[in-house]
């Protein structure tokens, strides 16, 4: 293992406070969706925590499994994987009654012409699930998109503004929201509806995007000109702690970075640790997709990577050939057409 990689292991570890939190949350808990971008990684740190908090709580993941792979990790951390298509009901109905559930279904890429199967993921399986774990803690897991865009003197919508969703994924993901709402009013269970964006990691996410285009000396498209970023493991911490603070009506609450960060500033980062001259299209808007999450770090603390570590260590990853996902964000939509 080199430097970089046992560097990036550490960052994976669950932090003190999730595990002075994780002794705070009573019952098991139940990933669906679990082996998506986050969820993997999500569902052991979980693990790990209640091992080092000397708890006996079960932890479950559920997903259809189409890569064996993730399945056969999840298990080797000692989490209970279900195979399961959510969207048939008999199999959902099936699923363990749990305390706390953690909702990560949800599709995004190739909406445009297949609306219907996008609606179905993002807004009707919600009212299965709400009605299926209608005596749980749910976690919620949405989107900025559900924003409009807004100007950048602004600084990002905070969870007190009107919502306005720009293209079908975004309206499906407001929907998924709406749904889950309908289900806490209807049968009492508490919720916190997740509004992320965006996440980060070493093998995807808008900064190595970003990098993955400096390093090929690819043009950067600075029409979405400034984003917010977070490390994928602070965005997990967040997610789990987050049942404590669950409500009815459900808490909203946006998950993000401090920063409204400048794209051109970004690859001009890169380009500085991979000795490049970055080559860019477009031209910064007025506005931007940005999210306000001054409440998040009121509960939770500021993230523990700070955007310059995050771009460091993408920047080291890409320039050791490190492995990555072809997962692109489509950051630069400001159409919503994804």
């Amino acid at each position: 293992m080199t430097e970089l990689q046992k560097r990036y292991e550490n960052l994976l570890k669950p932090s003190d406070r999730l595990i002075a939190d994780i002794k705070k949350i009573d019952g098991d808990i139940l990933f669906l969706g679990v082996a998506g971008k986050m969820g993997p990684s999500m569902a052991i740190m979980t693990a790990e925590a209640v091992q080092a908090a000397g708890l006996k709580k079960k932890i479950y993941g559920a997903s259809r499994f189409s890569q064996p792979e993730i399945k056969a990790e999840l298990e080797s951390k000692g989490i209970i994987t279900i195979s399961s298509d959510l969207l048939n009901r008999d199999e959902l109905f099936k699923l363990p009654e749990v305390k706390n559930v953690v909702y990560l279904a949800g599709t995004k890429f190739g909406t445009t012409g297949k609306e219907y199967f996008t609606w179905a993921m993002n807004s009707y399986l919600p009212g299965m699930v709400a009605e299926k774990f209608q005596r749980s803690r749910i976690i919620v897991f949405s989107t900025g998109n559900v924003y409009p865009l807004t100007p950048l003197a602004m600084g990002g919508a905070s969870e007190l503004d009107a919502t306005g969703p720009v293209g079908e994924y975004a309206q499906s993901c407001l929907g998924r929201e709406r749904v889950f709402q309908y289900g806490s009013a209807t049968y009492g269970t508490e919720m916190l509806i997740y509004r992320l964006n965006y996440a980060n990691d070493v093998s995807y996410g808008v900064l190595l995007e970003i990098g993955k285009a400096v390093q090929a000396g690819l043009p950067v498209d600075l029409n979405m000109g400034h984003v917010n970023v977070i490390w994928q493991q602070d965005a997990n911490e967040v997610a789990i702690r987050s049942l404590l603070h669950c409500a009815n009506p459900p808490k909203l609450l946006n998950v993000t970075g401090p920063e409204t960060a400048s794209v051109r500033w970004i690859a001009q980062e890169f380009g500085r640790l991979m000795g490049k001259v970055p080559v860019f299209t477009g031209e910064e808007q007025v506005t931007a997709l940005l999210s306000n999450s001054a409440e998040c770090f009121r509960l939770f603390g500021y993230p523990s990577v700070t955007l310059k570590e995050m771009i460091e260590l993408d920047a080291a990853w890409l320039l050791e050939g490190g492995k990555t996902l072809n997962k692109p964000t489509h950051f630069q939509e400001r159409k919503g057409n994804f």
